[in-house]
Protein backbone atom coordinates (compact mmCIF):
# COMPACT_ATOMS: atom_id res chain seq x y z
CA UNK A 1 0.00 0.00 0.00
CA UNK A 2 1.87 3.61 -0.92
CA UNK A 3 2.19 6.24 1.52
CA UNK A 4 1.97 9.52 -0.50
CA UNK A 5 3.89 12.41 -0.56
CA UNK A 6 2.61 16.07 -0.09
CA UNK A 7 4.43 19.11 -1.43
CA UNK A 8 2.77 22.12 0.13
CA UNK A 9 3.21 25.01 -1.87
CA UNK A 10 3.24 28.03 -0.69
CA UNK A 11 5.25 31.12 -2.41
CA UNK A 12 6.88 29.14 -4.36
CA UNK A 13 4.32 28.37 -7.53
CA UNK A 14 6.64 26.70 -9.74
CA UNK A 15 8.45 23.10 -10.85
CA UNK A 16 11.89 24.71 -11.99
CA UNK A 17 14.24 24.69 -9.14
CA UNK A 18 11.98 23.31 -6.42
CA UNK A 19 13.93 21.27 -4.11
CA UNK A 20 10.68 20.11 -2.05
CA UNK A 21 8.98 18.60 -5.18
CA UNK A 22 11.95 17.11 -6.02
CA UNK A 23 12.56 15.69 -2.35
CA UNK A 24 9.12 14.41 -2.67
CA UNK A 25 9.29 12.48 -6.19
CA UNK A 26 12.66 10.94 -4.57
CA UNK A 27 11.09 9.50 -1.54
CA UNK A 28 9.48 7.10 -4.61
CA UNK A 29 5.60 7.47 -3.64
CA UNK A 30 2.68 9.34 -5.71
CA UNK A 31 2.77 12.88 -4.81
CA UNK A 32 0.12 15.29 -4.46
CA UNK A 33 0.74 18.79 -4.68
CA UNK A 34 -1.32 21.18 -1.90
CA UNK A 35 -1.90 24.92 -1.91
CA UNK A 36 -3.67 26.67 1.45
CA UNK A 37 -5.42 29.62 1.29
CA UNK A 38 -5.23 30.77 4.99
CA UNK A 39 -6.76 33.94 6.32
CA UNK A 40 -7.41 32.40 10.14
CA UNK A 41 -4.38 31.33 11.67
CA UNK A 42 -2.85 34.27 13.92
CA UNK A 43 -0.52 36.77 13.03
CA UNK A 44 -1.06 35.40 8.89
CA UNK A 45 -1.92 38.62 7.42
CA UNK A 46 -5.13 38.18 4.40
CA UNK A 47 -3.51 38.54 0.84
CA UNK A 48 -4.82 41.87 -0.76
CA UNK A 49 -7.24 42.13 -3.85
CA UNK A 50 -4.35 42.77 -6.83
CA UNK A 51 -2.16 39.52 -4.88
CA UNK A 52 -5.58 37.52 -4.77
CA UNK A 53 -6.04 38.36 -8.80
CA UNK A 54 -2.34 37.24 -9.14
CA UNK A 55 -3.36 34.10 -6.96
CA UNK A 56 -6.03 33.08 -8.45
CA UNK A 57 -4.23 33.05 -12.38
CA UNK A 58 -0.88 31.69 -11.21
CA UNK A 59 -2.31 28.57 -9.16
CA UNK A 60 -4.58 27.92 -12.48
CA UNK A 61 -1.07 27.68 -14.44
CA UNK A 62 0.33 25.41 -11.52
CA UNK A 63 -2.87 23.41 -11.55
CA UNK A 64 -2.28 22.68 -15.21
CA UNK A 65 1.67 22.37 -14.90
CA UNK A 66 1.05 19.67 -12.35
CA UNK A 67 -1.32 17.80 -14.79
CA UNK A 68 0.49 17.54 -17.38
CA UNK A 69 3.36 15.96 -15.41
CA UNK A 70 0.69 13.43 -13.92
CA UNK A 71 0.19 14.59 -10.58
CA UNK A 72 -2.69 17.03 -9.10
CA UNK A 73 -3.26 20.66 -7.15
CA UNK A 74 -5.55 20.01 -4.08
CA UNK A 75 -6.84 23.47 -2.75
CA UNK A 76 -8.20 23.91 0.63
CA UNK A 77 -9.16 26.62 2.35
CA UNK A 78 -8.64 26.96 6.42
CA UNK A 79 -5.57 27.61 9.24
CA UNK A 80 -3.04 25.66 7.38
CA UNK A 81 -2.27 23.57 10.39
CA UNK A 82 -5.05 22.05 10.72
CA UNK A 83 -5.57 22.09 6.63
CA UNK A 84 -2.70 19.97 5.94
CA UNK A 85 -3.28 17.30 8.64
CA UNK A 86 -6.78 16.68 7.29
CA UNK A 87 -5.19 16.19 3.70
CA UNK A 88 -2.61 13.79 5.15
CA UNK A 89 -5.27 11.86 7.06
CA UNK A 90 -7.30 12.28 3.34
CA UNK A 91 -4.61 10.88 1.39
CA UNK A 92 -2.86 8.29 3.82
CA UNK A 93 0.29 10.59 3.18
CA UNK A 94 3.67 9.10 4.40
CA UNK A 95 5.61 12.77 3.69
CA UNK A 96 4.89 16.12 3.90
CA UNK A 97 7.72 18.17 2.21
CA UNK A 98 7.68 22.26 1.84
CA UNK A 99 9.81 24.84 0.97
CA UNK A 100 10.79 27.17 3.69
CA UNK A 101 9.10 30.96 4.30
CA UNK A 102 10.63 33.23 6.54
CA UNK A 103 7.98 35.34 8.64
CA UNK A 104 7.17 35.02 12.23
CA UNK A 105 3.63 33.48 12.11
CA UNK A 106 4.48 31.52 9.17
CA UNK A 107 7.56 30.14 10.78
CA UNK A 108 6.10 29.57 14.30
CA UNK A 109 2.92 27.25 11.91
CA UNK A 110 5.35 25.17 9.99
CA UNK A 111 7.51 24.94 12.65
CA UNK A 112 4.48 23.16 15.02
CA UNK A 113 2.98 21.49 11.96
CA UNK A 114 7.06 19.59 11.37
CA UNK A 115 7.20 18.68 14.93
CA UNK A 116 3.23 17.13 15.57
CA UNK A 117 3.40 15.20 11.63
CA UNK A 118 6.84 13.92 12.84
CA UNK A 119 5.82 12.58 16.36
CA UNK A 120 3.20 10.79 14.03
CA UNK A 121 5.45 9.31 12.45
CA UNK A 122 5.67 11.13 9.41
CA UNK A 123 9.08 11.99 7.21
CA UNK A 124 8.58 15.49 7.21
CA UNK A 125 11.47 18.16 5.60
CA UNK A 126 11.82 21.77 4.60
CA UNK A 127 14.44 23.23 1.95
CA UNK A 128 16.20 26.77 1.20
CA UNK A 129 14.35 27.72 -1.95
CA UNK A 130 13.18 31.48 -1.97
CA UNK A 131 16.21 33.03 -0.70
CA UNK A 132 19.82 33.09 -1.95
CA UNK A 133 21.01 33.28 1.44
CA UNK A 134 18.83 32.14 4.99
CA UNK A 135 18.84 34.89 6.87
CA UNK A 136 20.56 33.34 9.86
CA UNK A 137 23.64 32.47 7.91
CA UNK A 138 24.64 36.15 7.06
CA UNK A 139 25.65 38.26 10.52
CA UNK A 140 28.10 41.27 11.39
CA UNK A 141 31.21 40.27 12.87
CA UNK A 142 29.68 39.83 16.43
CA UNK A 143 26.83 37.26 14.71
CA UNK A 144 24.18 39.98 15.07
CA UNK A 145 21.78 40.85 12.22
CA UNK A 146 22.63 43.91 9.81
CA UNK A 147 21.24 47.12 9.84
CA UNK A 148 23.08 48.36 6.92
CA UNK A 149 22.57 47.16 3.17
CA UNK A 150 26.00 47.18 2.15
CA UNK A 151 27.95 45.84 4.66
CA UNK A 152 25.19 42.93 4.79
CA UNK A 153 25.34 42.54 0.72
CA UNK A 154 29.23 42.56 1.42
CA UNK A 155 28.68 39.30 4.09
CA UNK A 156 26.51 37.43 1.70
CA UNK A 157 28.08 37.71 -1.02
CA UNK A 158 31.67 36.41 0.80
CA UNK A 159 29.46 33.24 1.86
CA UNK A 160 29.50 30.24 -1.02
CA UNK A 161 28.16 31.32 -3.74
CA UNK A 162 23.62 30.42 -4.64
CA UNK A 163 23.76 26.98 -5.43
CA UNK A 164 22.78 26.33 -9.47
CA UNK A 165 19.14 26.28 -10.26
CA UNK A 166 17.64 22.59 -9.97
CA UNK A 167 15.28 21.29 -13.24
CA UNK A 168 12.06 20.89 -13.48
CA UNK A 169 11.02 17.19 -13.39
CA UNK A 170 9.89 15.74 -16.51
CA UNK A 171 7.16 13.52 -15.03
CA UNK A 172 5.40 13.44 -11.11
CA UNK A 173 3.72 10.18 -10.57
CA UNK A 174 0.07 11.29 -9.29
CA UNK A 175 -2.50 9.61 -7.10
CA UNK A 176 -5.02 7.74 -9.24
CA UNK A 177 -7.64 9.04 -6.63
CA UNK A 178 -5.99 12.24 -4.74
CA UNK A 179 -7.87 13.83 -1.80
CA UNK A 180 -10.85 16.28 -3.16
CA UNK A 181 -10.34 20.12 -2.67
CA UNK A 182 -12.09 23.41 -3.15
CA UNK A 183 -12.82 24.51 -6.59
CA UNK A 184 -10.79 27.33 -7.01
CA UNK A 185 -13.89 29.45 -8.18
CA UNK A 186 -14.97 29.07 -4.86
CA UNK A 187 -12.44 31.36 -3.52
CA UNK A 188 -13.71 34.25 -5.26
CA UNK A 189 -10.03 35.74 -5.68
CA UNK A 190 -11.25 37.91 -8.92
CA UNK A 191 -12.62 41.07 -8.24
CA UNK A 192 -16.29 40.96 -9.89
CA UNK A 193 -18.96 43.90 -8.44
CA UNK A 194 -16.86 46.10 -10.15
CA UNK A 195 -14.14 44.05 -12.09
CA UNK A 196 -11.59 46.51 -11.68
CA UNK A 197 -8.38 44.26 -13.03
CA UNK A 198 -9.22 45.06 -16.56
CA UNK A 199 -5.91 47.09 -16.15
CA UNK A 200 -4.13 43.63 -14.70
CA UNK A 201 -5.29 41.95 -17.42
CA UNK A 202 -3.61 44.02 -20.41
CA UNK A 203 -0.33 44.11 -18.18
CA UNK A 204 0.33 40.84 -16.68
CA UNK A 205 0.16 37.09 -17.13
CA UNK A 206 0.99 34.98 -14.63
CA UNK A 207 2.34 31.59 -14.18
CA UNK A 208 5.95 30.09 -14.72
CA UNK A 209 6.21 29.95 -18.52
CA UNK A 210 5.47 33.35 -18.79
CA UNK A 211 7.51 34.37 -15.58
CA UNK A 212 10.61 31.90 -17.44
CA UNK A 213 9.49 34.01 -20.90
CA UNK A 214 9.66 37.62 -18.90
CA UNK A 215 13.08 36.72 -17.35
CA UNK A 216 14.36 35.70 -20.91
CA UNK A 217 13.22 39.26 -22.42
CA UNK A 218 14.77 40.97 -19.88
CA UNK A 219 18.30 39.58 -20.39
CA UNK A 220 18.43 39.41 -23.87
CA UNK A 221 16.72 43.12 -24.54
CA UNK A 222 16.60 45.06 -21.42
CA UNK A 223 19.32 43.99 -19.37
CA UNK A 224 22.37 46.27 -21.24
CA UNK A 225 20.50 49.59 -20.54
CA UNK A 226 19.49 48.65 -16.95
CA UNK A 227 21.95 50.68 -14.90
CA UNK A 228 21.63 53.70 -17.01
CA UNK A 229 17.36 53.92 -17.63
CA UNK A 230 16.29 52.13 -14.53
CA UNK A 231 15.49 55.51 -12.92
CA UNK A 232 13.08 56.36 -15.93
CA UNK A 233 9.87 55.25 -15.21
CA UNK A 234 8.84 55.30 -19.00
CA UNK A 235 12.17 53.66 -20.31
CA UNK A 236 10.81 50.30 -20.16
CA UNK A 237 14.37 49.19 -18.61
CA UNK A 238 12.98 47.23 -15.66
CA UNK A 239 12.88 43.61 -15.25
CA UNK A 240 9.16 43.53 -14.31
CA UNK A 241 9.99 41.00 -12.20
CA UNK A 242 8.90 41.61 -9.42
CA UNK A 243 5.79 39.55 -9.04
CA UNK A 244 7.11 36.63 -10.62
CA UNK A 245 9.44 36.20 -7.36
CA UNK A 246 7.16 37.46 -4.64
CA UNK A 247 5.22 34.55 -5.99
CA UNK A 248 8.15 32.05 -6.66
CA UNK A 249 7.40 31.82 -10.36
CA UNK A 250 10.97 32.32 -10.39
CA UNK A 251 13.50 31.24 -7.65
CA UNK A 252 16.31 33.70 -6.94
CA UNK A 253 18.46 31.14 -8.03
CA UNK A 254 17.76 31.08 -11.03
CA UNK A 255 17.53 34.63 -11.77
CA UNK A 256 20.65 35.02 -10.35
CA UNK A 257 22.33 32.32 -12.20
CA UNK A 258 20.77 33.51 -15.62
CA UNK A 259 21.67 36.60 -15.05
CA UNK A 260 25.03 36.54 -14.19
CA UNK A 261 25.24 34.25 -16.83
CA UNK A 262 23.94 36.85 -19.55
CA UNK A 263 26.20 39.84 -18.17
CA UNK A 264 29.32 38.10 -17.62
CA UNK A 265 32.72 40.01 -19.19
CA UNK A 266 33.14 43.46 -18.83
CA UNK A 267 31.59 47.28 -20.19
CA UNK A 268 28.23 48.29 -19.50
CA UNK A 269 26.41 45.04 -19.37
CA UNK A 270 28.88 43.75 -16.71
CA UNK A 271 27.90 47.08 -14.90
CA UNK A 272 24.01 46.58 -15.85
CA UNK A 273 23.89 42.89 -14.24
CA UNK A 274 26.04 44.01 -11.07
CA UNK A 275 23.56 46.85 -10.51
CA UNK A 276 20.46 44.29 -11.62
CA UNK A 277 21.90 41.49 -9.16
CA UNK A 278 22.31 44.10 -6.68
CA UNK A 279 18.76 44.53 -6.08
CA UNK A 280 18.28 40.83 -6.12
CA UNK A 281 20.67 41.58 -2.54
CA UNK A 282 18.08 44.21 -1.53
CA UNK A 283 15.34 41.68 -1.40
CA UNK A 284 17.12 39.29 0.56
CA UNK A 285 17.75 42.62 2.92
CA UNK A 286 14.21 43.11 3.28
CA UNK A 287 14.18 39.26 4.07
CA UNK A 288 16.88 39.64 6.62
CA UNK A 289 15.27 42.45 8.31
CA UNK A 290 11.82 40.34 8.78
CA UNK A 291 13.23 37.35 10.22
CA UNK A 292 14.70 39.37 12.78
CA UNK A 293 12.23 41.96 13.16
CA UNK A 294 8.67 40.04 12.67
CA UNK A 295 6.71 43.13 13.11
CA UNK A 296 8.01 45.10 10.49
CA UNK A 297 4.60 46.09 9.36
CA UNK A 298 3.29 47.47 12.08
CA UNK A 299 6.15 48.69 14.40
CA UNK A 300 8.91 51.13 13.76
CA UNK A 301 12.18 49.40 13.28
CA UNK A 302 14.02 52.49 14.53
CA UNK A 303 12.16 52.72 18.32
CA UNK A 304 13.19 56.66 18.31
CA UNK A 305 10.90 56.92 15.77
CA UNK A 306 7.97 56.28 18.13
CA UNK A 307 8.17 59.92 18.82
CA UNK A 308 7.56 61.42 15.92
CA UNK A 309 4.18 63.46 15.81
CA UNK A 310 1.92 62.56 13.39
CA UNK A 311 -0.84 64.88 13.12
CA UNK A 312 -4.26 64.05 13.08
CA UNK A 313 -5.09 62.16 10.06
CA UNK A 314 -7.13 64.34 7.03
CA UNK A 315 -9.12 61.65 5.03
CA UNK A 316 -9.58 64.26 2.26
CA UNK A 317 -5.87 63.97 1.99
CA UNK A 318 -4.95 60.02 1.99
CA UNK A 319 -7.97 59.48 -0.80
CA UNK A 320 -6.49 62.53 -2.56
CA UNK A 321 -3.13 60.19 -2.47
CA UNK A 322 -4.84 56.74 -3.37
CA UNK A 323 -6.96 58.23 -6.36
CA UNK A 324 -4.06 60.26 -7.99
CA UNK A 325 -5.46 63.52 -7.70
CA UNK A 326 -3.18 65.64 -5.53
CA UNK A 327 -2.39 67.67 -8.66
CA UNK A 328 1.49 66.86 -7.61
CA UNK A 329 1.36 65.30 -11.31
CA UNK A 330 4.98 62.52 -11.02
CA UNK A 331 2.91 61.43 -7.54
CA UNK A 332 -0.83 61.50 -9.46
CA UNK A 333 0.86 59.27 -12.15
CA UNK A 334 2.60 56.52 -10.20
CA UNK A 335 -0.58 56.40 -7.90
CA UNK A 336 -2.88 56.00 -11.30
CA UNK A 337 -0.49 53.17 -12.81
CA UNK A 338 -0.45 51.75 -9.64
CA UNK A 339 -4.39 51.21 -9.97
CA UNK A 340 -4.59 50.45 -13.11
CA UNK A 341 -2.17 47.94 -13.30
CA UNK A 342 -0.91 46.64 -9.79
CA UNK A 343 2.37 47.71 -10.08
CA UNK A 344 4.63 51.19 -9.63
CA UNK A 345 8.03 51.74 -11.53
CA UNK A 346 10.28 52.06 -8.22
CA UNK A 347 11.73 55.47 -8.29
CA UNK A 348 7.82 56.87 -8.26
CA UNK A 349 6.68 54.16 -5.67
CA UNK A 350 10.02 55.99 -3.16
CA UNK A 351 8.27 59.95 -4.59
CA UNK A 352 5.28 58.49 -3.81
CA UNK A 353 5.67 57.52 -0.25
CA UNK A 354 7.80 60.16 0.50
CA UNK A 355 4.80 62.83 -0.45
CA UNK A 356 2.57 60.61 1.80
CA UNK A 357 4.74 60.63 4.87
CA UNK A 358 7.00 63.57 4.39
CA UNK A 359 4.46 66.16 2.64
CA UNK A 360 0.89 65.28 3.83
CA UNK A 361 2.66 63.99 7.29
CA UNK A 362 0.20 60.82 6.95
CA UNK A 363 1.72 57.70 8.78
CA UNK A 364 3.47 55.30 6.58
CA UNK A 365 1.59 52.56 7.95
CA UNK A 366 -1.40 53.71 6.17
CA UNK A 367 0.58 53.86 2.58
CA UNK A 368 1.57 50.39 3.43
CA UNK A 369 -1.30 49.16 3.77
CA UNK A 370 -2.93 50.83 0.23
CA UNK A 371 0.21 49.09 -1.15
CA UNK A 372 -0.39 45.84 0.12
CA UNK A 373 -3.78 45.74 -1.06
CA UNK A 374 -3.09 47.15 -4.25
CA UNK A 375 0.19 45.76 -5.79
CA UNK A 376 0.44 42.50 -7.23
CA UNK A 377 4.16 42.27 -5.53
CA UNK A 378 3.55 43.05 -2.14
CA UNK A 379 4.78 40.20 0.16
CA UNK A 380 5.83 40.08 3.67
CA UNK A 381 9.11 41.63 3.93
CA UNK A 382 9.71 44.10 0.57
CA UNK A 383 6.84 46.01 1.16
CA UNK A 384 7.01 47.44 4.81
CA UNK A 385 10.49 47.34 4.59
CA UNK A 386 10.54 49.43 1.54
CA UNK A 387 7.85 51.80 3.45
CA UNK A 388 9.75 52.24 6.61
CA UNK A 389 12.98 53.59 4.46
CA UNK A 390 10.74 56.12 2.72
CA UNK A 391 9.71 56.86 6.25
CA UNK A 392 12.99 57.16 7.77
CA UNK A 393 11.74 54.50 10.31
CA UNK A 394 13.60 51.57 9.22
CA UNK A 395 16.67 49.55 8.86
CA UNK A 396 19.24 51.75 6.47
CA UNK A 397 16.83 54.14 6.41
CA UNK A 398 16.74 57.40 4.18
CA UNK A 399 17.92 59.76 6.36
CA UNK A 400 14.87 61.82 7.47
CA UNK A 401 15.76 65.23 5.86
CA UNK A 402 16.10 63.45 2.13
CA UNK A 403 12.59 64.57 1.43
CA UNK A 404 11.64 63.40 -2.34
CA UNK A 405 10.82 66.94 -4.04
CA UNK A 406 8.38 65.29 -6.99
CA UNK A 407 8.96 68.11 -8.64
CA UNK A 408 12.39 67.48 -9.43
CA UNK A 409 12.31 63.93 -9.38
CA UNK A 410 10.10 64.37 -12.68
CA UNK A 411 12.49 67.26 -14.07
CA UNK A 412 15.21 64.87 -13.85
CA UNK A 413 13.75 61.13 -14.90
CA UNK A 414 10.27 62.08 -16.67
CA UNK A 415 11.98 65.23 -18.22
CA UNK A 416 9.64 64.47 -21.52
CA UNK A 417 6.77 63.74 -19.10
CA UNK A 418 6.12 60.59 -21.26
CA UNK A 419 5.54 58.68 -17.97
CA UNK A 420 2.70 62.12 -16.61
CA UNK A 421 1.45 62.14 -20.11
CA UNK A 422 0.59 58.91 -19.93
CA UNK A 423 -0.47 57.97 -16.62
CA UNK A 424 -2.26 61.75 -15.39
CA UNK A 425 -2.07 64.51 -18.40
CA UNK A 426 -5.08 66.36 -16.23
CA UNK A 427 -2.82 66.96 -13.05
CA UNK A 428 -0.79 69.75 -14.16
CA UNK A 429 -4.15 71.79 -14.11
CA UNK A 430 -5.34 70.70 -10.42
CA UNK A 431 -4.58 72.89 -7.93
CA UNK A 432 -1.92 71.00 -5.48
CA UNK A 433 -3.71 70.11 -2.18
CA UNK A 434 -0.60 71.11 -0.31
CA UNK A 435 2.81 72.91 -0.93
CA UNK A 436 5.55 71.33 -1.19
CA UNK A 437 7.98 73.64 0.20
CA UNK A 438 6.16 74.61 3.35
CA UNK A 439 5.39 70.71 4.14
CA UNK A 440 8.97 69.93 3.78
CA UNK A 441 9.46 72.66 6.58
CA UNK A 442 6.88 71.12 8.36
CA UNK A 443 8.43 67.62 8.04
CA UNK A 444 11.42 68.77 9.10
CA UNK A 445 9.88 70.64 12.51
CA UNK A 446 8.07 66.92 13.59
CA UNK A 447 11.49 65.32 13.15
CA UNK A 448 12.67 67.15 15.73
CA UNK A 449 11.02 65.25 18.17
CA UNK A 450 12.64 62.22 17.34
CA UNK A 451 15.90 64.09 17.64
CA UNK A 452 15.21 64.95 20.88
CA UNK A 453 14.09 61.66 21.95
CA UNK A 454 17.48 60.13 21.20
Amino acid sequence: MSSPSIVWFRDDLRLADHPALLAAIDRGEPVVGLYVLDDESDGIRPLGGAARWWLHHSLTALSADLRERGSHLVLRRGPAASVVRSVVTDAGAGGVFWNRRYGGAERAIDAELKEGLRADGLEVRSFAASLLFEPWTVTTGSGTPFSVFTPFWRAARNLPAPREPLPAPAEIPGMPSPPTGDDLADWELLPTKPDWAGGLRERWEPGEAAARARLRTFLDDDLGSYDAARDEPSAGATSLLSPRLRWGELSPHTVWHAGVETGGGAGAGATSASRFLSELGWREFAWHTLFHFPDLATKNWRKGFDAFPWPPLRPEHLTAWERGETGIPLVDAGMRELWHTGYMHNRVRMVTASFLTKNLLIDWRLGEQWFWDTLVDADGASNAFNWQWVAGSGADASPYFRIFNPERQAEKFDPRGVYIGQWAPDSAAREPIVDLAATRREALAAYEHVKRAR
